[in-house]
């Protein structure tokens, strides 16, 4: 049984990109849906069995019907192929205000031949073209879904929190314990577990600390064949038997994913006819997506050409079609020098740029071994005009000073 796994789409980021006059739809958002196409090839061409996404369809709780609509084309290239897909609720796919449809609910409501979607706990059985297979599901959760108000009332945060852990806990337990032990199984989550490395990007303003977060154990449980993780953007797998694998997300969403490999996983559950005993195996499979590039160039006060400094630092051709972040530091002085126009030329070739200046203040000067708050006014001003002056335009200073200094003591209202 061949199973593609993946997560995090996040359609609708179209941060970084431009409008594509011939198809009038966002560039970035293209990127995103060439990266799913991508998925959707592959599972067609080597006949994959069943296509596990495990939450976080689109970047907005209310996507617009464009970005439903090239979602579900997509969904149904696979679906009349004969591919079941399971489509797990993630955090992005809850609507704001209780009583509204999940976004991808729909597929439900209309009863998609081939889709199925998760947005409670649940054990599901999925006729592939190689058999049966169990997904236990774990969509996110929010708190009013696991438990009352009357019964968190005089709770701490703290303490919600840890029962929300101890919940979602036994409903991983309460699937384990409900399995068939003679059909291949997969525990499909939403969840972050304590373990996972957490990327650089957005998502580490997910408040990471202040969710609940599941220890590896309690997931690791051997009645699954391969636990299906989502919501952390940064593919890894935490543990090989049995497996535990964070997908990741299939397209870079910012920066902070600069360096990682985008992709989704192939996952191949066999089992001995003789002695029933399954064996798992899976490889990651990386997505050639939009390259993301930081250029970084320090830049000194005795540099005389601070231009070609900079060009010197963009690499030829290394810019083309990659989203760039060109980081400057540089002294004040500098910054008049610097060709803004030639700059902007040698990165002409990527599909978006940004410049960011830094500009190096030099710190206070200390006067001796104090500063100007540790000493009198009179002394700091002697001590400030005899660094920076002549002595004699200094003496001449000073005087003025200190009649300005006296005038403000004795009449502070000056």
């Amino acid at each position: 049984m061949k199973i593609i796994h993946f997560a995090d789409l996040h359609l609708g980021v179209e941060s970084y990109g431009h409008l594509n006059p011939e198809t009038g739809l966002s560039t970035r958002f293209e990127d995103f849906l060439s990266a799913l196409d991508r998925l959707v090839d592959y599972a067609l061409e080597n006949e994959v069995d069943l296509v596990l996404f495990c939450g976080d369809a689109y970047k907005s709780r209310e996507p617009s019907q464009t970005h439903q609509r090239e979602f579900a084309r997509r969904l149904n290239r696979l679906a009349s192929g004969g591919i079941p897909t399971f489509l797990l609720v993630g955090n992005h796919d809850l609507p704001n205000a209780l009583g509204r449809a999940t976004t991808t609910e729909i597929f439900d409501t209309l009863a998609v031949k081939n889709v199925y979607v998760s947005s409670h706990p649940a054990l599901y059985l999925i006729e592939t073209r190689s058999g049966t297979v169990q997904v236990a599901s774990l969509p996110w959760l929010r708190r009013s879904a696991l438990f009352t108000k009357e019964e968190t009332k005089n709770m701490t945060f703290e303490q919600i929190k840890q029962l929300m852990e101890q919940k979602l806990t036994n409903i991983v337990a309460l699937h384990a314990a409900r399995l068939d032990p003679g059909l291949p199984s997969i525990l499909a989550a939403h969840v972050l577990v304590g373990d996972a490395k957490v990327g650089r990007g957005s998502e580490r303003l997910m408040a990471i600390g202040q969710e609940p977060a599941l220890l590896l154990s309690n997931v690791a449980r051997p009645a699954f064949d391969y636990i299906a993780l989502g919501h952390i953007h940064k593919h890894q797998v935490l543990l090989e038997k049995p497996p535990v694998v964070y997908a990741g997300s299939l397209e870079r969403v910012d920066f902070g994913e600069e360096d990682d490999e985008k992709g989704f996983y192939l996952v191949e559950i066999k089992q001995d006819n003789q002695t029933g005993k399954r064996e798992t195996s899976f490889d990651f499979h990386t997505v050639a997506g939009r390259p993301f590039r930081t250029i970084t160039v320090n830049i000194e006060a005795e540099d005389i050409d601070p231009t070609s400094t900079v060009l010197k630092a963009i690499p030829y051709g290394g810019v083309r079609d990659a989203i760039v972040k060109l980081q400057l530091s540089l002294p004040p002085e500098q910054e008049g020098l610097l060709r803004d126009n030639e700059i902007r030329d040698a990165l002409k070739e990527a599909h978006y740029f940004a410049i960011a200046k830094e500009i190096r203040r030099e710190a206070r000067i200390r006067l001796g071994n104090t500063t100007a708050e540790e000493i009198a006014p009179l002394e700091a001003l002697k001590r400030y005009l005899e660094t920076n002056y002549p002595p004699e335009r200094a003496e001449v200073l000073l005087q003025y000073g200190e009649k300005l200094i006296n005038a403000e003591t004795l009449n502070p209202n000056l």
